[in-house]
């Protein structure tokens, strides 16, 4: 590993992460009547030890470690524990208190995060967000005026409610690199060619989009499918067969990302969202979305036909 700038910063990131594993770990060790929480702990102690000593480990350790983490949370054994959270009326109190203040610091996340990507590129754009995180939590206890320790404390409370979920965007993206590099875009288009007749552009449009919202239902990621689908459909059926390279690329991608509205895969979408918002049914969120998924699905084949030739 090149060590640059960017990524001695990354690294100092990844290990406050891990850091924040541990004390998820530790939390969940502390709670005696959590069943399994030996095998939690363990769980997250295992993560934290792939982000902090990531860069120095064999390959085959750290995919042990990823197998290790899946049996677990496969098993059933990673569960949250017991955390210490304001009442009802307490929270009711502090949020008629504090009103709209709440949305500054997640503005200034954002705000923060483009400024950082735009201005300052020998950062990066992932080391952006991190520094953009800094900010907003250094406004929040400037607006707020709570004890510091609270950002450690809510900060692993929510990362055991999210769960192993939390990463599974991680896991989906290397799996999305897999599948291209194991040929299954080859595949994929031999099936396809088998489908779409002879100069059907609209067919093969309405099979690019709806195979971009499959592919990304099953792997949770709309750029792990981009990869793959493009490569089987868009580009022998599409892109060589005359349509604009620009349309079927971007277009191509959102419709993926109507999949990613639809599935529990996506889990930083879904349920991470469903988790923190502690409601009572975790897919509620991909309930509400699946009709305007599903419309704008069908409003994507429509416009890149139109648009692509």
């Amino acid at each position: 590993m090149e060590w640059t700038f960017s990524t001695v910063v990354a690294e100092i990131f990844y290990c406050v992460i891990g850091l924040i594993f541990i004390l998820t770990g530790i939390k969940a060790l502390r709670d005696s009547a959590l069943g399994s929480r030996f095998l939690t702990a363990g769980f997250w102690f295992i993560l934290a030890f792939t982000f902090i000593a990531g860069p120095y480990l064999p390959k085959y350790v750290t995919g042990v470690c990823v197998i290790l983490m899946a049996i677990l949370t496969a098993l059933g054994k990673v569960r949250p524990s017991k955390s210490d959270v304001p009442s009802p009326e307490t929270t009711r109190a502090h949020a008629d208190r504090m009103g709209y203040k709440v949305f500054i610091p997640a503005l200034a996340l954002a705000l923060t995060a483009v400024l950082v990507a735009t201005f300052w590129t020998s950062l990066g754009a992932n080391n952006a967000i991190g520094v953009s995180a800094l900010v907003a939590l250094f406004i929040a206890f400037a607006l707020f005026k709570c004890k510091p320790s609270y950002a450690v404390s809510d900060g692993t409370r929510l990362m055991d409610n999210v769960g192993p979920v939390g990463i599974l965007p991680q896991v989906l993206a290397a799996l999305g690199s897999l599948f291209t590099a194991a040929g299954v875009g080859d595949v994929i288009a031999s099936g396809v060619e088998k489908v779409i007749p002879d100069g059907s552009r609209l067919i093969a449009v309405a099979v690019y989009c709806i195979a971009m919202a499959l592919f990304t239902i099953i792997m949770g990621n709309g750029f792990a499918a981009f990869s793959v689908i493009t490569v089987g459909v868009g580009i022998p059926f599409l892109i060589m067969q005359g349509a604009n390279p620009v349309v079927v690329g971007a277009m191509g991608l959102t419709a993926g990302y109507c999949g990613t509205l639809l599935t529990p895969m996506a889990a930083n979408f879904n349920i991470m969202p469903a988790a923190l918002l502690e409601t009572k049914d975790k897919y509620s969120i991909i309930k509400a979305q699946a009709p305007v998924a599903l419309t704008m699905l069908a409003i994507h084949i429509v416009l890149m036909y139109l648009l692509a030739f």
